[in-house]
């Protein structure tokens, strides 16, 4: 296997760094180095095989990557939002799939067990998460209900002690290697409760979806329930409705939003590059008018998408982001960077379908993270209602 040496130097058009902190830029740097080290070397060789790097599990825990807002005496970071964005970034820099991992243990396993949980269960689960001891993954998403989950036909049922939980849920990152699952479900009267399911639970089985043409490199499968016997204690008891699961894909859309811009920065950073290095027709092709066209849009859009995660961080910090600037944020980014993925693409000529190169691989997993965590138009319509007022969804 050929090693791939990164030679990434982050755009910084408007010196934005200025406005982090000096923790911020630490938490950048530690996960930049770990990248190259650990991540750019080997992550074309796991993509082409379609496999998953279980060794960033334990990787990632040690960084401090896996829920780094959470207070530190459950084992997370106790970090702002803005170092959790940079962490992302830097990830999503490597891979989107190896951003996914981290995405989905912090904001969708980790926030709601913190957020909802009781005292029993943050002091049992967290620090097991936190270290990648553990692996978590969240269950919402349906075969029949994704856009539209309070459709959801998973439900629980009481019996006695314990509840009975039955259904399936599909597109579900980390989910084969996973030993906790915090899953979203319907009561006897009708409301979506959490549950958290452990593997080893009877009846519990977790398929690996096969035949990916995006997110190669990350682990997807399913979650089956037949039948499982749950202690009633698994139940999340502080949230009911469905803002127990919108308020996670909050936090994980928040991620995607700093992550993607990772992703358009690495394939920039590698189309300037070859820009300079690829001659024809006697010179560079940095030189001819349409590379520069190509190469001072893609700069162009990396920085106001970069303004407007970090407003974003600065209003996560103080408690008065928004869902709809949440979303709004998480749409312009993944359009940003799959326009620039294809533009690189382009630049890059045939080299750019090689794995020598990371641009056709990120422009591939792009396709799956402009359709996860709300698609692209519905992200859009959440847009349209919160500056109208008018619901449009129905």
């Amino acid at each position: 296997m050929a090693v791939r040496t990164d030679l990434f130097e982050s755009p910084d058009y408007f010196q934005l760094d200025e406005l982090l902190s000096e923790e911020h830029l630490m938490v950048r740097k530690a996960v930049r180095d770990y990248v190259k080290k650990e991540i750019s070397p080997i992550i074309e060789d796991y993509a082409q095989r379609a496999e998953f790097p279980t060794q960033i599990i334990k990787q990632l825990g040690d960084m401090g990557c896996f829920g780094p807002t959470v207070p530190a005496e459950y084992g997370g970071g106790g970090l702002d939002y803005i170092s959790y964005g940079i962490m992302m970034q830097e990830l999503e820099r490597g891979d989107s799939g190896v951003r996914s991992t981290a995405s989905v243990q912090g904001s969708l396993v980790m926030f709601p067990i913190h957020a909802y949980g009781s005292e029993a269960q943050k002091k049992k689960y967290l620090p097991k998460l936190a270290s990648g001891e553990w692996l978590g993954c969240f269950g919402l998403t349906e075969p029949d209900h994704g856009s539209n989950p309070s459709g959801m036909l998973t439900n629980i049922k009481d019996a006695g002690d314990h509840v009975i939980l039955n259904g399936a849920k599909m597109w579900i990152s980390n989910s084969p290697f996973a030993q906790v699952a915090v899953v979203w479900a319907k009561n006897e009267a009708g409301d979506i409760v959490g549950v958290i399911v452990e593997r080893g639970m009877e009846g519990f089985s977790t398929p690996t979806t096969h035949n990916k043409w995006s997110l190669r490199a990350s682990a997807t499968g399913e979650l089956v329930f037949d039948n499982v016997k749950l202690p009633k204690e698994n139940i999340l008891p502080n949230v009911k409705g469905l803002k127990g699961p919108l308020s996670c894909l909050n936090k994980a859309r928040f991620g995607i939003a700093w992550g993607t811009i990772g992703a358009a920065m690495d394939c920039y950073d590698t189309a300037l590059r070859y820009s300079k290095e690829r001659v024809q027709f006697g010179r560079p092709i940095g030189g001819f008018q349409l590379q520069q066209k190509k190469l001072a849009e893609m700069i162009t859009e990396i920085t106001k998408a970069q303004l407007m995660v970090w407003r974003l961080g600065v209003l996560m910090n103080e408690g008065r982001a928004t869902a709809a600037q949440i979303s709004m944020a998480k749409r312009n980014s993944c359009e940003m960077a799959a326009n620039i993925t294809r533009d690189a693409r382009q630049m890059l000529g045939g080299m750019g379908i090689t794995g020598e190169y990371s641009v056709m691989r990120h422009m591939m997993n792009l396709e799956s993270v402009i359709t996860y965590e709300g698609t692209h138009d519905i992200h859009l319509l959440i847009t349209g209602m919160d500056i109208t007022g008018f619901n449009a969804f129905t």
